[in-house]
């Protein structure tokens, strides 16, 4: 059986890839995932319109029918910050496990993931908001 919490990861690694390729926004400023609804706040040139939304979604439900397969490696930590942005790695750690999406994205983290994107299943934008002039909140589940 497959968590909510690994589906609910795996479509924020998406997401953030997706806001990555199509704003530039580096990463999520900051995250929520929770079993039924989650959020995340990302960085963008320019106020995000109704159709950036939906071409949002429709990005990350494209990547999800793809079905990668999301594996994972154990890097040093010297090793991983030549070619990751590892800003939520604890002091003293050693190693980092960096989670692979396919081709498509390779992210630090620790959490559960699924083992291949099409179990994400359905992902949906409930809603989102402008914190400020280049900060977006976007609020989804899956």
């Amino acid at each position: 059986m497959i968590s909510q919490k690994a589906r609910m990861h795996t479509a924020e690694h998406i997401l953030t890839a997706v806001m990555r390729h199509m704003f530039g926004s580096v990463r999520n400023l900051e995250a929520h995932l929770g079993e039924k609804k989650s959020k995340c706040d990302y960085a963008v040139p320019d106020a995000i319109s109704d159709a950036d939304i939906a071409a949002i979604e429709s990005a990350v439900n494209d990547e999800i029918l793809k079905d990668d397969q999301v594996s994972f490696e154990v890097l040093s930590i010297d090793a991983a910050r030549q070619a990751y942005d590892l800003w939520k790695v604890p002091a003293g750690a050693k190693t980092i496990r960096i989670v692979h999406i396919g081709d498509f994205d390779s992210t630090p983290c620790s959490g559960e993931h699924v083992e291949h994107t099409a179990q994400v299943e359905r992902f949906l934008i409930s809603s989102y908001s402008m914190k400020d002039e280049r900060t977006v909140r976007i609020r989804f589940s899956v």
